[in-house]
């Protein structure tokens, strides 16, 4: 028995197949998460129904639940830095603060009755809070007041994103002429004076987030928006899908992950959609669950953390790609090797050798001719040896054009890039 499992154990070890980089982990609770937020790879925080706050501190291996003092519905939270965050939901417009990474909550007076959907804060003492009934609020001293802002808002405001002081857009939900419409509302003044950008959309907007001071994205009801000059003007990308968008999370201009879902009438067709372009291209990723997603939280292009419905909890650390086969080929070498991919040309599928002479952190990266990232092979640390990947190119991207592509390898200071190329 024991020479049996040492068999398996080394089989383990040879053999890496990761047919898909979206994997669940175990929040312990099937009450609905709403919404998670990371200040690093390992630090995060999600909340959700019946007051639901969970925490991790070792990147989602374990979630520990957290005394929240609430029965409410916890529907957004945004931490600063690793022990300083907030959560607000409904039950009376409730605002909970923690200054210790959720070791103890406080409730904070919110002067509002209404729920509230969505908290975004740029530093330890300023932030908004966005939610029903016209409702924005801003602070400037960590919450300990909160001033209602005036403007004409959305009658539901569901996402609200600061990119400084002055600059936030908020998107939401509008009823006019007999009608709920998608809106998107701008502040050049810390909130002072908010202006309609877009309205009117028959997509509702359920959330937003920027880049930089000048890129961000809206996405709502079978629609994703774009801006490249802060929010004054938004164009629609086509995302292939029309199912509808609860969540989106950018990391640079290039990169970002929408999720959400549709009701099909018999159970939800879960939907994560994937950009390294700026979202000129949308990839579907595969979840492996059947339970709508709430929202997304990316805390570098490679790591990210999905939360949604019945406790669902989904983590990436390649960014979500699909369809890499990997295999330890028992060599040991004496430097670091990138090999030619063979067979090249290819169809639909290659495979890429390299070598690793010490224990180091290993990055492989696929590109296209204009250099837009297309996928992550590897991203994580590697023990001595050589190793075979076998890439299924067209099926991990959705179906690739013929053309030239380029793999790269990097491990501290090596470098090293090859052309490929897939004829179709």
């Amino acid at each position: 028995m024991k020479k049996l499992l040492h068999i398996l154990f080394l089989f383990l070890l040879v053999t890496q197949i990761c047919f898909a980089q979206w994997y669940p982990q175990n929040s312990g609770t099937t009450n609905p998460l709403y919404d998670v937020s990371f200040t690093s790879k390992n630090n995060g925080t999600a909340v959700g129904g019946a007051g639901t706050i969970i925490r991790t501190i070792n990147g989602g291996t374990d979630w520990i639940s957290q005394t929240s003092g609430t029965s409410a519905e916890l529907y957004s939270v945004y931490f600063v830095d690793s022990n300083t965050g907030w959560t607000v939901g409904s039950g009376g417009g409730i605002i909970l603060k923690t200054t210790n990474g959720g070791t103890s909550w406080s409730s904070q007076n919110s002067q509002n009755y209404d729920p509230l959907y969505s908290v975004f804060f740029i530093n330890s003492n300023i932030g908004w809070i966005a939610g029903e009934d016209n409702t924005i609020l801003k602070t400037t001293n960590g919450g300990t007041d909160w001033i209602f802002q005036q403007g004409v808002f959305p009658k539901s405001v569901r996402s609200i994103y600061f990119t400084d002081e002055n600059n936030g857009c908020a998107v939401g939900i509008d009823y006019t002429g007999g009608s709920y419409l998608g809106t998107i509302i701008r502040t050049t003044d810390g909130g002072e004076n908010w202006t309609t950008q877009l309205s009117g959309l028959s997509n509702w907007l359920f959330s937003i987030c920027f880049a930089n001071s000048n890129t961000g994205w809206a996405v709502g009801g079978g629609i994703i928006l774009n801006t490249v000059d802060g929010g004054a003007n938004w164009n629609s990308q086509v995302s292939g899908t029309t199912e509808w968008f609860n969540g989106v999370s950018f990391t640079d201009t290039n990169t970002g992950t929408a999720v959400g879902g549709n009701w099909n009438g018999t159970n939800y067709e879960t939907t994560i959609l994937r950009t390294t372009n700026g979202g000129t291209n949308w990839i579907a990723q595969t979840s492996g669950t059947m339970d709508l997603l709430n929202n997304v939280s990316f805390i570098d292009a490679n790591n990210g953390t999905a939360v949604g419905d019945s406790g669902t909890i989904l983590r990436t650390t390649n960014g979500g790609a699909t369809f890499v086969e990997e295999e330890n080929l028992n060599e040991i070498p004496t430097e670091f090797l990138l090999s030619q991919n063979f067979p090249n040309p290819f169809n639909p599928s290659t495979k890429i050798k390299y070598s690793v002479p010490q224990n180091s952190e290993v990055v492989i990266k696929v590109f296209d001719i204009l250099g837009n990232e297309i996928e992550t092979l590897v991203n994580e640390e590697k023990p001595v040896g050589t190793y075979e990947i076998t890439w299924y190119a067209a099926s991990a991207a959705g179906g690739l054009p013929s053309g030239v592509y380029f793999y790269q390898l990097k491990s501290g200071s090596f470098v090293e890039t090859k052309k490929m190329v897939l004829m179709k």
